[in-house]
């Protein structure tokens, strides 16, 4: 692990897996957990040559967490911050959930710097909530209930919200260990992250997007309805949707033989 400065006083933990691996691929988590959400792809694609580049949100992990800064605008910003510093010429970008609409906002505001293909995995866009003329997604009301209670009992609310993650049955073990990457954020990175995923629009940035994109997506996710997914490549040129018809959210770990298979395949091609 190290650390890059994306702006005066704030620094986020960057993990750089392979450093040899000839073909680099970045990760960015999803709310409201942290890098190691990953752990299981990065067991696999570095002994296939992948160079695995992660990094905590502002906020969350091992970054720092300020009181501002948690815009996409912002974290776009800082995710370029660290592409810069990287000595690759070229890299696939991967975003869960959160992390996928950051990617997405990413390339619209950064002209996809650095970027070769785009991979987004149960990506929260191009709208997390509903919208007169978009009728996906959680309503306004239920963020904002989510909020409420984060405030009043962030480990529960976690865990509340945890419980519709994964379509598979997954141990008492993992489920507490998946929980403790959230527990370890701060509550206002949380907080302000929660404000951002119900408040953003990203349909507009959809058409700025000029790489080859993978489109990962559970059929029976509660978080971000299979919707989401085909919303996106209708907005998406050269996009492809890699469905999972067993898996929700995490689809990552729900198929995690088929998804980290799938997202290979993507890689190579």
């Amino acid at each position: 692990m190290y650390y890059v400065r994306v702006e005066s006083g704030v620094r986020v933990a960057v993990y750089d897996l392979n450093q040899q691996g000839k073909n680099a691929v970045f990760f960015i988590h999803g709310w409201p957990i942290d890098h190691n959400m990953f752990e299981y792809q990065f067991n696999i694609l570095p002994q296939n040559g992948y160079r695995c580049i992660s990094m905590d949100l502002r906020g969350f992990g091992n970054s720092d967490a300020p009181w501002t800064g948690y815009t996409y605008d912002r974290m776009a910003d800082d995710v370029y911050e660290v592409i810069k510093t990287l000595n690759v010429p070229r890299l696939t970008l991967a975003g869960f959930s959160m992390g996928g609409a950051i990617a997405i906002r990413y390339m619209a505001r950064h002209r996809g710097y650095k970027v070769s293909k785009l991979a987004l995995w149960s990506a929260a866009a191009p709208s997390f909530t509903r919208r007169p003329d978009y009728p996906y997604g959680m309503t306004v009301d239920q963020v904002n209930s989510l909020i409420s209670q984060i405030y009043k009992d962030r480990p529960q609310a976690i865990t509340d919200f945890g419980k519709i993650f994964f379509a598979s049955q997954v141990t008492p073990s993992f489920r507490e260990w998946f929980n403790s990457m959230a527990f370890g954020a701060s509550g206002h990175g949380t907080i302000h992250t929660a404000v951002s995923l119900r408040d953003s629009d990203l349909r507009d940035d959809l058409g700025k997007i000029r790489v080859p994109t993978g489109i990962f997506h559970g059929a029976l996710d509660q978080i971000c309805p299979f919707e989401f997914a085909l919303e996106m490549n209708q907005g998406i040129r050269n996009s492809q949707i890699y469905k999972f018809d067993k898996s929700g959210h995490g689809a990552f770990y729900d198929q995690m033989e088929k998804f980290t298979q799938e997202f290979s395949g993507f890689l190579r091609q």
